[in-house]
């Protein structure tokens, strides 16, 4: 119970942080510029590097069913229980993402780093996807590396 209780929190709390976030750039106009990040509105058709945008409205629905997949596979495996905040942080990321699919038919990004090299413009649920995926990755290198030296 009370690792559902995590995953449930994480995944809530990162949807709304992630929508509210996105509203002050899709409905409030926010921007910020600086010599290193801009803070500005980008819809992003694709995913990553807006790649697949070629697919149009059809990416929200292969999205969907990857997302309805893996949570599947994640509750089958008991990766919930295993990796539950990760799980939480992965599944509102997703969540944020596909919302915005579904209700703009973009994903609302803000996020332009451009110190050095520009790189992908990004948002909140980008970062916490990564977040739980590195989450997950450390908690396996630190069971395999305690597993070795038992």
């Amino acid at each position: 119970m009370r690792k559902a209780a995590i995953f449930l929190f994480a995944l809530i709390g990162v949807f709304f942080i992630d929508e509210g976030i996105k509203s002050l750039f899709y409905q409030h106009h926010f921007n910020w510029q600086s010599s290193c990040i801009s803070l500005e509105l980008r819809l992003n058709d694709g995913v990553a590097f807006s790649m697949l945008a070629f697919l149009g409205s059809k990416l929200k629905w292969l999205q969907l069913g990857l997302v309805g997949v893996l949570a599947f596979l994640a509750f089958k495996e008991g990766w919930v229980s295993k990796y539950p905040l990760s799980l939480g942080l992965i599944a509102g990321g997703a969540a944020g993402n596909l919302y915005d699919r579904f209700t703009i038919n973009y994903v609302v990004d803000y996020v332009h780093w451009h110190c050095g090299f520009n790189f992908a413009v990004f948002n909140f649920a980008d970062v916490m996807i990564d977040l739980g995926i590195g989450l997950i990755i450390l908690q396996e290198f630190l069971a395999h590396k305690k597993h070795n030296e038992a």
